[in-house]
């Protein structure tokens, strides 16, 4: 994923941030935000800094000005533990947030929880004690995946993990593997995926190599699969075939709103109007945001704002 600073230019020194700048995108309501319910908040926003965050970033601080707030932008956050630490602290009031991440990085759990819903459920319960409200969560799930191109996807026809394995199993050769080096040894990686699959690839089969690489070797059809993130829009602008984990092997890492639990108290309107822009969340969606940043060079929070208008949120 690419890591591009929008907007604010952010520093982070320890948990705390040091500048940011204000939204000024003078929307109105559209779909949401009618009533201007957050008429008088002074609203923070964050994100991490990779393309997706600083989209979902945008688009929370656009959805909080089109219903009346003063935004204050401090997206573009390196690395996850800044941003989250602010929200908790206080010194930013909410952003998009991974339920896999929390659960695992976060909260310090190992297994993670098959189904969903209950992921996140388990996720909002466990973080109430650190001043932390989890909103409900999107369809978008930005978790580990297989893919191969469209010539490899006509020669092998496989749609899933297992089918992934059947093939390893019977035509060990066919099946060549191009991943990250930390994909290749954590146990929600390959080593894991192995083993839940039933899956043997021969060390000789796996190259270890950069995200980037990875996706235009793929493409090319240098290795047969390729670890990629499901959200991500080079699978788009690739055509890429991506593998269903039929198992629910890899985490889910649903997005949903992560509030400060002060601020969501004072400014309860935050949830009814982020709702909506939740639910239409998902990982079509994101690849198609994403892509027309990482692939086209456009700049995130104009794609946030440019989807917002096209959905009717705002005007």
């Amino acid at each position: 994923m690419c890591l591009l600073l929008a907007g604010a230019l952010v520093a982070a020194s320890g948990c705390g941030l040091q500048s940011g700048s204000p939204m000024v995108d003078a929307v109105q309501p559209g779909s949401i935000g009618h009533g201007r319910p957050l008429d008088g908040a002074h609203l923070t926003v964050t994100s991490k800094s990779f393309t997706e965050q600083l989209i979902l970033g945008a688009m929370m601080g656009i959805a909080f000005q089109a219903a009346g707030a003063d935004v204050l932008d401090r997206t573009g956050i390196q690395g996850s533990i800044g941003a989250r630490e602010a929200v908790k602290t206080g010194d930013v009031d909410a952003m998009y947030e991974y339920t896999g991440t929390a659960w695992i990085t976060y909260q310090g759990n190992s297994e993670p929880i098959p189904d969903p819903q209950k992921q996140w459920q388990a996720v909002h319960d466990a973080d109430l004690e650190h001043g932390l409200t989890w909103l409900p969560p999107s369809r978008l799930n930005n978790t580990y995946a297989l893919a191969m191109n469209q010539a490899n996807f006509r020669k092998y026809g496989t749609r899933t993990l297992s089918e992934v394995a059947a093939l390893a199993k019977k035509n060990p050769g066919a099946v060549t593997l191009c991943v990250e080096s930390e994909f290749a040894n954590r146990a929600d990686g390959l080593p894991g995926m192995e083993k839940a699959y039933g899956m043997s690839v021969p060390a000789q089969n796996v190259t270890q190599m950069d995200t980037g690489i990875i996706y235009t070797q793929v493409e090319k059809g240098s290795c047969t699969y390729g670890e990629v993130f499901t959200t991500d829009g080079r699978i788009k602008s690739m055509n890429l075939a991506v593998m269903e984990d039929d198992k629910k092997f890899f985490p889910n890492y649903n997005v949903a709103p992560e509030i400060n639990t002060k601020a969501l108290k004072k400014w309860p309107a935050i949830a009814e109007v982020l709702d909506p822009v939740t639910k239409k969340l998902n990982n079509d969606v994101a690849r198609s945001l994403n892509a027309k940043v990482d692939v086209d060079g456009e700049d995130p929070h104009q794609v946030a704002l440019g989807w917002m208008k096209a959905e009717g949120f705002v005007k």
